[in-house]
Order: structure tokens, then C-alpha cells, then sequence
């Protein structure tokens, strides 16, 4: 089938140039109706309740007891809990309660690097909400100062 297609074209001498929209021809609303459609916009909003987020999410009661947990322990050559310092990557927690928190140190030779990870596991195990703890031990990337929070450069002098 070897139809073949034709294009019609039509010629005008002149289109017509539609009207301009003015000011004046839109709808015309008094104070009162547009206080009463803001009105009834901010009613349905404040009305609307926050969406809770999950206990293990960032921002929930157990992800924050376990940040918590993390600035009570000390580096023991440095003044700066380990969570300011750096030293920890990352805090995943299951909605069971298992939490996961990925860290290093600060040299691999470090003096506690037999005994940190080990009391990490065992503090974040005690928070409330917590069923299991695991610690991951990473050396990559390796830390630098660069990792460390404003108030834990400030407490060292470093800002």
C-alpha cells in the first residue's frame, strides 16, 4: 500500500489578532472573599498534623540517643568526643533496633585501636531502643582534620 499523502494548505489574507487580557476584565474580588480564600488556605494547613518520623530515621528518638551515646566517649590523646571528632561515618538503625554505626580512627596505629571499637559497640548497645549493636571499623576514606565539627576545631583551637 503505497497511499500517497497529500498536505492541504490553506492561504488567508489576514488573521484577526485576538483581544489583549487586561487588569480590568479579570474577576473582581473583594477584600473580605480574598481574606476568607487565605484564610481557608491556612486553616487546612495548620491543621494538617507532622508526619513522624521513624524512631531509626535521622531525627528519631533512637538515632538521637545513639548520637548522644557517641559524644560521651572521648578520643583519650584528644579532648573531642568521637562524634565531633569524625571518627564516626555513619549511624544506621532498622526499625527493629539494630543499629550499625561505621567509624575509623585516627591512624591505624592509634593506641586504642583495639579497645574504641569495642566500646562503641557496647554504649550504643545500652541506648534505650537498641536490640543490637555493630561496629564497622573502616580505614577508607582516612580521616584528617577535615572531618572534624566547628565546635571540635574551636575546642582545640584550631578556628
Amino acid at each position: 500500500m503505497n497511499e500517497e499523502r497529500k498536505i492541504s494548505v490553506e492561504e488567508v489574507d489576514a488573521v484577526e489578532t485576538p483581544p489583549r487580557a487586561r487588569v480590568e476584565d479579570a474577576a473582581s474580588e473583594t477584600p473580605a472573599e480574598k481574606l476568607e480564600r487565605k484564610r481557608d488556605y491556612l486553616e487546612g494547613f495548620l491543621a494538617q498534623k507532622p508526619q513522624v518520623a521513624s524512631s531509626a530515621a535521622p531525627g528519631g528518638q533512637t538515632y538521637e540517643a545513639i548520637v548522644d551515646a557517641l559524644k560521651e566517649i572521648f578520643d583519650p590523646e584528644i579532648p573531642v568526643n568521637i562524634y565531633d571528632l569524625g571518627l564516626i561515618y555513619g549511624v544506621d538503625v532498622t526499625d527493629d533496633g539494630d543499629a550499625t554505626v561505621t567509624m575509623t580512627l585516627t591512624t591505624p596505629h592509634c593506641p586504642v585501636a583495639e579497645s574504641m571499637p569495642g566500646e562503641v559497640e557496647l554504649r550504643v548497645a545500652t541506648v534505650p531502643g537498641v536490640r543490637d549493636a555493630e561496629v564497622v571499623l573502616v580505614w577508607d576514606p582516612p580521616w584528617g582534620p577535615d572531618k572534624m565539627t566547628d565546635e571540635a576545631r574551636l575546642e582545640l583551637g584550631m578556628l
